[in-house]
Formats: C-alpha cells, sequence, structure tokens
C-alpha cells in the first residue's frame, strides 16, 4: 500500500462519505471499480482522482485506485467537504404545492430542480426548500428527508413528501409494493408502431458509460422494470406518450423508450438532442433546432400521481398540467406534420 501523510490528510479537513464491509464471496476487484459499482452517479475518473489524493482507504490505509478489495476489507472514501447532509440548510425557495396536510405534500417539481444535494449539487435543491418551508421532516433510508421517491432533474412534475415516520413507512411500502399510480407524458423519436404496449427488461448500469443505464432483458443483472406505455397523438417524426410505471428504476423510461428505438426527445443523456428521425433537409434541421431551444431538456412529464392515505385510507389521485415548454414543443410538430401531410 502506497504511504501518505497522515498530517496532511488532517490538515485538509477531510470527511467520510462512504464505508463499505467488502462481503464474504467477493471477487478480486479494483477498489476504483468496486465503489463505482456501490455509489450512486459516481465516476471511476473521479474515484481515482480521490485515490490519487490519499482519499479512498482500506483497512483505515490510503490505497491506489487498483488496489484490489478482499472479503473483509473495510473500503472508506473521503472528500474536502462535509457529506451533503452535514451541509443541508434550508432555502428560501418557492414550492408549487398541489395539496397538503399534517401527513404528507404533494409538489409541482419545475423542469431544471434537482431533488436531493449530492455531486456537485450542494443548493438549490427540493430537498433544501423543503427544509426551510418544513420543520423535522422524516428520513428516509438514504437519510433525505421527506423524500418517498424522485424524478430526475429535467423531468417536471409530481412527488410526494412525508412529513411523518408513518407517512414515510406507509408511503413507501406502496411504492415498494406496486400500488401507487404513476403515470408520465412524453415526447419521443420516432412513429410509436403499436397504439400500447409493455416494456420489460431488467434495468442496471451500462457497462461502459457509467452515466446511463441499460436494459438487460436476460436478467442476467439489474432490477426487474415494467414500463406500460399508449400512444397519445402521432406527430410525424415523433409521437406523444403516456407511461405507466409498475416499478421505479432510474432513468427507467428514458432508457425503456431509447430500448424499443424510441429515445426521448432532447434527451441529451441517451442521445435525443439528436436528429434520430426525419429528412435531411436544411429547413427540417432549423425546426428540430428551433424545438431543441423551446424543449431544452428531456420530454418527460410527471403528470398523475396517485396513493393510498396513510391515516384516511383514502386513494388520493393528483393531475397536473403539462409544462408550458412541452406544450409549445408538442404545438410545433402539430403544425409542421399538418404541413406536411398537405405537402404528401
Amino acid at each position: 500500500m502506497k504511504e501518505f501523510n497522515n498530517d496532511e490528510m488532517e490538515n485538509d479537513e477531510l470527511y467520510e462519505h462512504h464505508r463499505f464491509e467488502v462481503a464474504n464471496g467477493q471477487q478480486p476487484l479494483r477498489v476504483d471499480k468496486f465503489l463505482m459499482n456501490l455509489i450512486e452517479n459516481s465516476t471511476r475518473s473521479k474515484i481515482q482522482k480521490a485515490a490519487d489524493s490519499g482519499n479512498v482507504k482500506v483497512n483505515d490505509e490510503s490505497v491506489k485506485s487498483n488496489y484490489k478489495v478482499k472479503p473483509g476489507d473495510t473500503v472508506q472514501l473521503f472528500l474536502e467537504h462535509p457529506p451533503y447532509e452535514h451541509l443541508l440548510k434550508g432555502e428560501n425557495i418557492p414550492l408549487d404545492i398541489v395539496y397538503e396536510d399534517d401527513q404528507l405534500i404533494v409538489v409541482n417539481k419545475p423542469a431544471g430542480m434537482v431533488v436531493h444535494p449530492g455531486h456537485g449539487n450542494y443548493s438549490g435543491t427540493l430537498v433544501n426548500a423543503l427544509a426551510y418551508h418544513f420543520d423535522n421532516l422524516p428520513m428516509n433510508s438514504s437519510n433525505r428527508p421527506g423524500l418517498v421517491h424522485r424524478i430526475d432533474k429535467d423531468t417536471s412534475g409530481l412527488l410526494v413528501v412525508a412529513k411523518t415516520e408513518m407517512a414515510m413507512d406507509y408511503l413507501s411500502k406502496q411504492f415498494a409494493e406496486k400500488t401507487s399510480e404513476r403515470e408520465y407524458v412524453a415526447i419521443v423519436w420516432g412513429d410509436v408502431e403499436e397504439e400500447e404496449g409493455t416494456i420489460e427488461g431488467n434495468i442496471d448500469r451500462h457497462e461502459t458509460n457509467r452515466m446511463q443505464m441499460a436494459v438487460y432483458p436476460d436478467g442476467e443483472k439489474g432490477k426487474p422494470a415494467v414500463t406500460h406505455y399508449k400512444v397519445l397523438e402521432r406527430l410525424g417524426y415523433v409521437t406523444l406518450i403516456s407511461c405507466r410505471l409498475e416499478t421505479g428504476r432510474t432513468h427507467q423510461i428514458r432508457v425503456h423508450m431509447k430500448y424499443i428505438g424510441h429515445t426521448l426527445f432532447n434527451d441529451e443523456r441517451y442521445g435525443g438532442d439528436r436528429i434520430l428521425k426525419g429528412t435531411t433537409f436544411t429547413k427540417y434541421k432549423q425546426f428540430v433546432d428551433n424545438c431543441f431551444k423551446v424543449l431544452p431538456r428531456q420530454a418527460l412529464h410527471a403528470r398523475t400521481l396517485g396513493f393510498e392515505h396513510p391515516i384516511t385510507k383514502e386513494f388520493m389521485r393528483f393531475e397536473t398540467e403539462i409544462p408550458a415548454d412541452m406544450v409549445e414543443c408538442v404545438e410545433k410538430w402539430r403544425v409542421y406534420s399538418k404541413a406536411q401531410q398537405i405537402e404528401d
């Protein structure tokens, strides 16, 4: 093991962010790969940089990124800033509250807002806003106050937030047991062939691009995922669809729709920010670029949310309007597709 100056590490005020006990049966694996597989949204380059700085420890000793972990090892990752829960502070950020009682809150999250702090987003998040507006929210299993579920930064729409421990447990159980209702509206590339259908396939992190998830249909890895989709409107080279989630995996709709050949419109991470369907005409390219400017994010909105109330046991269903950027984009495609039909 490479030795580092412990005095320098103490002066840098490093903070432990992660600690893992290597399980029995673990095959020899580089510590950077080991950590990358366990830390959400991490990248190998960032972990290697931390190791180069002496911030990755195994059994209390700093190691290089090529150190191979073995059963019984204790692996720690240190960073220069405290874990986000220690930095967490309330920020006076307006919230679009759709419903509130003494047990829960239903919030309509705008596109562009990160749900919880972490990995470079330590302020301006939904959790920062919740911490300002509400006291003593219960912690979920990941020590994130109030959160029962989440949606991506650039996805807009409905989230339920628990205000009590009992509500947290009751609501979380519904999401785990697939009894909650979640419906999204999306614009996808291409003319979806079937009027409705179901996509099934395990989802796990992509083997080479760690910023993406991937579908593993044979079930050799990942967790089961089921998405039901329905065509709402055909718009020529794109389709407006509704997606109902039976499970809630990371990027589930985004990766499932790409898997069947219909990547979300302007989904940069999955390649939807390029022209995937249509002509090679310059005017068409200009039209699509204008649509990208109108909707500078993946075209995905969490429109409907339903669950059983933890106290009254009433099934509550909430629906929010499709946001203006998606509406404007759909209208542009509607006009364009009608013009194409006239020409044809």
